[in-house]
């Protein structure tokens, strides 16, 4: 079929023998390439036209395939188109570089093979991993993988297609690749390891893109943006891509806290000793208002108790957790359970305990402030200084029972 157009153009041309050689071939070419060109263009339409009628239906392949083989069926169009014109010219020209005709030929077949399934490949993950298409989706790191795969086979395969076309024995390669295969993996171990902990990712997936994770073995944390077979990279919180090698995730611990069931609440409030009266009522009420949260899961561990009698508070320990697992959402919920927890203390006339210190001293014992004997007059100056000179013998001794400091401290958050 591939020399017969040909032929039937040459003898139709050479009938024509008013014109020189030169025209004849120009004609054909022009004819064939004109006809090429009218080929592809109704392909082209056809294509669309049943590529359009296909996306009305329920089954989401038939365009998916539609789509993926238009380009390489209309580059097939030209290439055949394109043989053909150079035959022709063949016939008319001794020029060595249309001998080479077959070979570019099966070179393109080669290529448009690569293109319509590594097309095929493309669109069938971008179905799997879509859950606007799919009722359950894949995960898209394994269908990323799987692709990843996929693509490297074919493109192996028609390598040592081509190498067998241009007459190399495959057999001999392949004994060469393992000899050599073994020089290489000594020399390229940091290589091959990376590539194995690509591998145990898609496997055992820990994680998947656009999962948050961390390490606390390494300095990293942010947002997987995306797993390659030698690293991985992760946005960090500032914005900043990291790139990591994956053998790295083969030797640490790796925190994924995308995968948390709920966001935990942890927190020592104080009120002060004045209000232990009040402790048990408050504690009830503190318990009431988290069971009754519409935002706090009551299904998780809920404690509220009289923790400690701290240096200058009466500690309540707050443990719960939150429903949601949004970073943002969860400290809205926070900061509301916090000032309900205030309006509690408060409600009972309570206070949150905060820093003070009481200092308690023996009686008869004054103490000046400097400030004060500053802007005093000379004659409150010269009275302090006798009082001053006759403390020592007025004032009875100071015991560590008769003096006491006494400090209260608010008790702080804990996180």
């Amino acid at each position: 079929m591939n020399d017969q157009l040909p032929a039937l153009l040459t003898e139709w041309i050479s009938n024509w023998s008013v014109l020189s050689e030169g025209m004849r071939a120009g004609i054909g070419i022009f004819a064939l390439v004109l006809m090429t060109a009218l080929v592809a263009f109704i392909a082209s339409r056809v294509i669309f036209r049943l590529e359009k009628k296909c996306r009305g239906t329920t089954n989401l392949w038939d365009d998916a395939f539609l789509h993926a083989v238009r380009k390489p069926a209309i580059a097939f169009v030209w290439l055949q188109g394109v043989f053909w014109a150079a035959e022709i010219a063949y016939g008319y020209s001794e020029a060595e570089v249309f001998s080479y005709n077959n070979k570019v030929l099966e070179f393109g077949f080669i290529w448009l093979m690569v293109w319509t399934l590594l097309g095929v490949v493309k669109e069938a993950e971008k179905i799997l991993a879509s859950p606007v298409k799919m009722k359950k989706p894949m995960d898209y790191t394994t269908v990323n993988a799987i692709s990843k795969l996929i693509r490297a086979v074919v493109l192996v395969t028609a390598a040592l297609i081509a190498m067998q076309s241009l007459g190399y024995s495959i057999s001999g390669l392949l004994a060469l690749g393992g000899m050599g295969g073994i020089a290489i993996g000594f020399a390229a171990k940091d290589l091959l390891a990376n590539f194995f902990g690509g591998f145990v990712i898609h496997m055992d997936r820990p994680f998947k893109v656009g999962d948050w994770v961390r390490s606390p073995d390494r300095n990293i944390e942010g947002t997987v943006e995306q797993i390659g077979w030698r690293i991985t990279t992760v946005r960090t919180f500032d914005k900043r891509p990291l790139y990591i090698p994956n053998s790295i995730f083969t030797n640490v611990a790796v925190e994924n806290p995308s995968r948390m069931t709920n966001r935990r609440i942890s927190e020592t409030i104080g009120i002060r000793y004045a209000d232990v009266s009040q402790m048990a009522t408050i504690v009830d009420d503190i318990r009431e208002m988290l069971e009754s949260h519409e935002d706090i899961d009551t299904d998780q561990t809920l404690i509220v108790n009289f923790l400690s009698f701290n240096t200058s508070s009466l500690d309540i320990m707050v443990y719960t957790f939150t429903k949601t697992t949004n970073w943002v959402e969860f400290h809205k919920v926070k900061q509301d359970v916090l000032l309900k927890i205030s309006d509690i203390i408060e409600g009972f006339d309570a206070e949150v305990a905060f820093p003070t210190r009481t200092l308690h001293l023996p009686d008869g014992v004054r103490v000046a402030s400097k400030n004060a004997g500053r802007a005093g007059t000379e004659g409150d100056q010269s009275e302090d200084q006798e009082e001053a000179r006759a403390a020592p013998e007025e004032t009875p001794s100071v015991t560590d029972s008769s003096a006491s400091v006494h400090s209260e401290h608010g008790a702080g958050e804990a996180d």
